[in-house]
Protein backbone atom coordinates (compact mmCIF):
# COMPACT_ATOMS: atom_id res chain seq x y z
CA UNK A 1 0.00 0.00 0.00
CA UNK A 2 1.53 3.74 -0.79
CA UNK A 3 2.22 5.93 1.26
CA UNK A 4 -0.61 8.42 0.25
CA UNK A 5 -3.65 6.36 -0.49
CA UNK A 6 -5.79 8.18 -2.57
CA UNK A 7 -9.78 8.02 -3.08
CA UNK A 8 -11.84 8.70 -5.68
CA UNK A 9 -14.53 11.29 -5.66
CA UNK A 10 -18.14 9.92 -4.71
CA UNK A 11 -20.81 13.23 -4.80
CA UNK A 12 -23.38 11.18 -3.53
CA UNK A 13 -23.33 9.99 0.37
CA UNK A 14 -24.98 6.44 1.46
CA UNK A 15 -27.72 7.23 3.66
CA UNK A 16 -26.96 3.75 5.85
CA UNK A 17 -27.48 5.53 9.19
CA UNK A 18 -31.11 5.46 9.91
CA UNK A 19 -32.67 3.90 12.62
CA UNK A 20 -33.84 0.53 10.21
CA UNK A 21 -30.50 -0.27 9.58
CA UNK A 22 -29.95 -1.89 12.84
CA UNK A 23 -31.74 -4.75 14.56
CA UNK A 24 -33.76 -4.44 17.53
CA UNK A 25 -35.16 -7.02 20.16
CA UNK A 26 -33.95 -8.74 23.28
CA UNK A 27 -31.12 -10.92 21.63
CA UNK A 28 -27.43 -9.67 21.49
CA UNK A 29 -25.92 -11.67 19.42
CA UNK A 30 -23.98 -10.41 16.23
CA UNK A 31 -25.29 -12.06 12.77
CA UNK A 32 -24.55 -11.46 9.23
CA UNK A 33 -26.48 -8.59 8.04
CA UNK A 34 -27.15 -8.74 3.55
CA UNK A 35 -26.45 -4.93 2.71
CA UNK A 36 -27.80 -3.28 -0.33
CA UNK A 37 -24.48 -2.58 -2.99
CA UNK A 38 -24.02 0.60 -4.42
CA UNK A 39 -24.65 0.33 -8.52
CA UNK A 40 -20.93 0.83 -9.27
CA UNK A 41 -17.42 -0.85 -8.30
CA UNK A 42 -15.38 1.11 -5.53
CA UNK A 43 -12.14 1.51 -6.32
CA UNK A 44 -8.53 3.64 -5.21
CA UNK A 45 -7.94 5.80 -8.29
CA UNK A 46 -6.73 9.26 -9.21
CA UNK A 47 -8.94 11.98 -9.55
CA UNK A 48 -11.15 12.82 -11.10
CA UNK A 49 -13.02 9.45 -11.38
CA UNK A 50 -16.38 10.18 -10.09
CA UNK A 51 -17.93 6.99 -11.66
CA UNK A 52 -15.83 4.80 -8.72
CA UNK A 53 -16.69 4.35 -5.72
CA UNK A 54 -14.16 5.42 -2.41
CA UNK A 55 -13.02 1.85 -0.60
CA UNK A 56 -14.89 -0.05 1.70
CA UNK A 57 -18.53 1.27 -0.13
CA UNK A 58 -19.14 -2.00 -1.64
CA UNK A 59 -18.47 -6.02 -0.72
CA UNK A 60 -17.16 -7.09 -4.69
CA UNK A 61 -14.49 -5.43 -7.24
CA UNK A 62 -12.50 -6.70 -9.67
CA UNK A 63 -14.37 -10.24 -9.30
CA UNK A 64 -13.64 -10.53 -5.76
CA UNK A 65 -16.16 -10.47 -2.94
CA UNK A 66 -16.51 -10.47 0.83
CA UNK A 67 -18.23 -13.77 1.10
CA UNK A 68 -19.78 -15.41 4.05
CA UNK A 69 -19.44 -13.26 6.79
CA UNK A 70 -20.92 -15.02 10.02
CA UNK A 71 -20.25 -13.30 13.41
CA UNK A 72 -21.12 -15.53 16.41
CA UNK A 73 -20.10 -16.55 19.84
CA UNK A 74 -17.05 -14.40 20.14
CA UNK A 75 -16.00 -15.02 16.33
CA UNK A 76 -16.02 -13.75 12.83
CA UNK A 77 -15.34 -15.88 9.82
CA UNK A 78 -15.52 -14.68 6.20
CA UNK A 79 -14.07 -15.61 2.91
CA UNK A 80 -12.72 -13.86 -0.19
CA UNK A 81 -13.91 -15.23 -3.37
CA UNK A 82 -11.90 -14.88 -6.29
CA UNK A 83 -13.47 -14.31 -10.32
CA UNK A 84 -13.84 -17.79 -10.95
CA UNK A 85 -16.33 -18.27 -7.53
CA UNK A 86 -14.05 -19.46 -5.80
CA UNK A 87 -12.09 -19.15 -2.41
CA UNK A 88 -8.81 -17.06 -2.89
CA UNK A 89 -6.02 -18.46 -0.69
CA UNK A 90 -2.97 -16.74 -2.09
CA UNK A 91 -2.62 -13.24 -0.52
CA UNK A 92 0.34 -10.99 -0.52
CA UNK A 93 1.78 -9.32 2.56
CA UNK A 94 1.21 -6.11 3.19
CA UNK A 95 2.65 -4.86 6.50
CA UNK A 96 3.59 -8.03 7.69
CA UNK A 97 0.04 -9.32 7.73
CA UNK A 98 -2.09 -10.63 4.37
CA UNK A 99 -5.68 -9.34 5.69
CA UNK A 100 -6.03 -6.32 7.64
CA UNK A 101 -9.83 -6.06 9.27
CA UNK A 102 -11.14 -2.96 10.65
CA UNK A 103 -14.39 -3.09 12.08
CA UNK A 104 -16.33 -0.44 13.53
CA UNK A 105 -20.22 0.93 14.05
CA UNK A 106 -21.73 3.01 11.92
CA UNK A 107 -21.92 5.73 14.27
CA UNK A 108 -17.66 4.77 14.49
CA UNK A 109 -18.05 3.99 17.95
CA UNK A 110 -16.34 0.34 18.71
CA UNK A 111 -13.54 0.95 16.29
CA UNK A 112 -11.28 -2.36 16.15
CA UNK A 113 -8.27 -3.21 13.92
CA UNK A 114 -7.57 -6.88 13.89
CA UNK A 115 -5.79 -9.90 11.80
CA UNK A 116 -7.44 -12.62 11.04
CA UNK A 117 -6.17 -16.15 10.43
CA UNK A 118 -6.47 -17.72 7.17
CA UNK A 119 -7.34 -21.56 7.08
CA UNK A 120 -6.41 -24.14 3.75
CA UNK A 121 -10.12 -23.58 2.66
CA UNK A 122 -10.03 -20.21 2.32
CA UNK A 123 -11.44 -19.47 5.46
CA UNK A 124 -10.58 -16.58 7.65
CA UNK A 125 -11.12 -15.93 11.63
CA UNK A 126 -10.94 -14.04 14.13
CA UNK A 127 -11.60 -13.25 17.95
CA UNK A 128 -13.98 -10.70 17.89
CA UNK A 129 -16.37 -9.01 20.06
CA UNK A 130 -19.35 -6.88 19.58
CA UNK A 131 -20.94 -5.67 22.24
CA UNK A 132 -23.10 -2.90 22.15
CA UNK A 133 -26.44 -3.02 19.92
CA UNK A 134 -26.26 -1.61 16.78
CA UNK A 135 -25.11 -2.26 12.67
CA UNK A 136 -21.17 -2.40 12.25
CA UNK A 137 -19.22 -2.50 9.13
CA UNK A 138 -16.42 -4.84 8.48
CA UNK A 139 -13.85 -3.86 6.13
CA UNK A 140 -11.21 -6.60 4.53
CA UNK A 141 -7.85 -4.58 3.28
CA UNK A 142 -5.88 -6.83 1.38
CA UNK A 143 -3.96 -7.74 -1.68
CA UNK A 144 -4.50 -10.93 -3.90
CA UNK A 145 -1.28 -12.13 -5.47
CA UNK A 146 -1.32 -11.37 -8.76
CA UNK A 147 -4.08 -8.40 -8.52
CA UNK A 148 -4.15 -4.46 -7.06
CA UNK A 149 -5.02 -3.83 -2.97
CA UNK A 150 -8.51 -4.08 -2.42
CA UNK A 151 -10.87 -2.29 0.33
CA UNK A 152 -14.15 -4.50 0.30
CA UNK A 153 -16.92 -3.90 3.35
CA UNK A 154 -19.58 -5.91 4.80
CA UNK A 155 -23.01 -4.98 7.47
CA UNK A 156 -22.89 -7.18 10.66
CA UNK A 157 -25.65 -6.57 12.83
CA UNK A 158 -26.14 -6.93 16.87
CA UNK A 159 -29.74 -6.91 18.40
CA UNK A 160 -30.47 -5.02 21.33
CA UNK A 161 -31.68 -1.45 22.56
CA UNK A 162 -28.78 0.81 20.45
CA UNK A 163 -28.04 4.45 21.71
CA UNK A 164 -26.48 5.87 18.98
CA UNK A 165 -22.83 7.71 20.02
CA UNK A 166 -21.97 11.52 19.10
CA UNK A 167 -18.46 13.28 18.99
CA UNK A 168 -17.56 16.55 18.65
CA UNK A 169 -15.05 17.89 17.23
CA UNK A 170 -11.72 16.64 18.44
CA UNK A 171 -7.79 17.57 18.04
CA UNK A 172 -6.61 15.85 20.95
CA UNK A 173 -7.21 12.29 22.43
CA UNK A 174 -5.73 10.90 25.75
CA UNK A 175 -6.07 6.81 26.61
CA UNK A 176 -4.22 5.35 29.06
CA UNK A 177 -2.37 8.05 29.99
CA UNK A 178 -0.76 9.21 26.77
CA UNK A 179 -1.83 12.58 24.84
CA UNK A 180 -2.32 12.35 21.23
CA UNK A 181 -2.39 15.62 19.40
CA UNK A 182 -3.38 16.27 15.83
CA UNK A 183 -2.49 18.69 13.59
CA UNK A 184 -2.95 19.73 9.80
CA UNK A 185 -6.18 20.18 7.86
CA UNK A 186 -7.73 17.73 5.23
CA UNK A 187 -8.46 19.28 2.26
CA UNK A 188 -11.00 17.38 0.15
CA UNK A 189 -9.17 16.42 -2.94
CA UNK A 190 -5.61 17.33 -2.38
CA UNK A 191 -2.77 15.50 -0.22
CA UNK A 192 -2.93 17.10 3.30
CA UNK A 193 -0.33 16.99 5.67
CA UNK A 194 -0.76 15.62 9.01
CA UNK A 195 1.03 16.06 12.03
CA UNK A 196 0.07 13.26 15.15
CA UNK A 197 2.25 14.38 18.50
CA UNK A 198 2.53 11.71 20.84
CA UNK A 199 3.40 12.20 24.66
CA UNK A 200 2.44 10.14 28.00
CA UNK A 201 2.20 11.99 31.58
CA UNK A 202 3.21 15.27 29.72
CA UNK A 203 6.87 13.83 28.15
CA UNK A 204 7.33 13.43 24.55
CA UNK A 205 7.42 9.64 23.65
CA UNK A 206 10.88 9.62 21.54
CA UNK A 207 10.67 5.15 21.50
CA UNK A 208 7.64 4.29 19.99
CA UNK A 209 7.90 0.48 18.54
CA UNK A 210 6.84 -0.18 15.08
CA UNK A 211 3.64 -1.85 14.82
CA UNK A 212 3.24 -3.78 12.04
CA UNK A 213 6.32 -2.28 9.80
CA UNK A 214 5.26 1.40 10.97
CA UNK A 215 5.05 3.87 13.83
CA UNK A 216 1.33 4.44 13.32
CA UNK A 217 -1.22 3.30 11.26
CA UNK A 218 -4.14 5.71 10.39
CA UNK A 219 -7.65 4.79 9.60
CA UNK A 220 -9.84 8.04 8.08
CA UNK A 221 -13.94 7.00 8.32
CA UNK A 222 -15.98 9.97 6.39
CA UNK A 223 -19.16 10.07 8.03
CA UNK A 224 -22.36 8.86 6.84
CA UNK A 225 -21.10 6.04 4.41
CA UNK A 226 -17.58 5.45 6.38
CA UNK A 227 -15.73 5.70 3.06
CA UNK A 228 -12.41 4.27 3.95
CA UNK A 229 -9.31 5.73 4.13
CA UNK A 230 -5.88 3.90 5.15
CA UNK A 231 -2.20 5.65 5.16
CA UNK A 232 0.85 4.92 6.96
CA UNK A 233 3.67 7.44 8.30
CA UNK A 234 6.08 9.34 6.08
CA UNK A 235 9.83 8.55 6.47
CA UNK A 236 10.74 9.99 10.06
CA UNK A 237 14.22 10.40 11.68
CA UNK A 238 12.68 9.40 15.02
CA UNK A 239 10.43 7.01 16.40
CA UNK A 240 8.31 10.08 17.89
CA UNK A 241 7.33 12.11 19.46
CA UNK A 242 5.99 13.16 16.14
CA UNK A 243 4.53 10.48 13.41
CA UNK A 244 4.14 12.34 9.67
CA UNK A 245 1.41 11.15 7.58
CA UNK A 246 0.16 12.24 4.27
CA UNK A 247 -3.60 11.62 3.40
CA UNK A 248 -6.07 12.22 1.07
CA UNK A 249 -9.84 12.26 1.49
CA UNK A 250 -12.38 12.11 -1.29
CA UNK A 251 -15.09 14.91 -0.38
CA UNK A 252 -15.81 17.57 1.99
CA UNK A 253 -17.31 17.02 5.11
CA UNK A 254 -16.80 14.95 8.48
CA UNK A 255 -14.28 12.32 9.23
CA UNK A 256 -13.21 10.34 12.13
CA UNK A 257 -9.46 9.38 12.55
CA UNK A 258 -8.38 6.32 14.28
CA UNK A 259 -4.37 6.47 15.45
CA UNK A 260 -2.79 2.94 16.13
CA UNK A 261 0.30 3.46 17.70
CA UNK A 262 2.87 0.92 19.62
CA UNK A 263 4.50 1.50 23.02
CA UNK A 264 5.40 -0.29 26.18
CA UNK A 265 4.83 -3.46 24.14
CA UNK A 266 0.76 -2.19 23.71
CA UNK A 267 -0.87 -0.72 20.65
CA UNK A 268 -3.16 1.63 21.48
CA UNK A 269 -5.90 3.38 19.24
CA UNK A 270 -6.50 7.37 19.70
CA UNK A 271 -9.69 8.58 17.93
CA UNK A 272 -10.70 12.49 16.24
CA UNK A 273 -13.36 13.92 14.78
CA UNK A 274 -12.26 16.42 12.39
CA UNK A 275 -14.00 18.57 8.93
CA UNK A 276 -12.28 18.10 5.65
CA UNK A 277 -12.70 21.49 3.47
CA UNK A 278 -13.09 21.92 0.04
Amino acid sequence: MNTTARLAVFGGVLALLAAGGFIVGKAARPVAAATEEPAHGGGHVEMPAAAELPGGLTSSQDGYTFADPVAEAGRFTFRITGPDGGPVTAFDVEHEKKLHLIVVRRDTAGFQHVHPDLAPDGTWSVPLSLPAAGSYRAFADFAPTGGKPLTLGVDLSVAGDYRPATFAPSRVATVDGYRVELAGDLTAGKTSPLTLTVSHDGVPVTDLRPYLGAYGHLVALRGGDLAYLHVHPESSPGAGPEVKFAAEVPSAGTYRLFLDFRHGGVVRTAPFTVTAGH
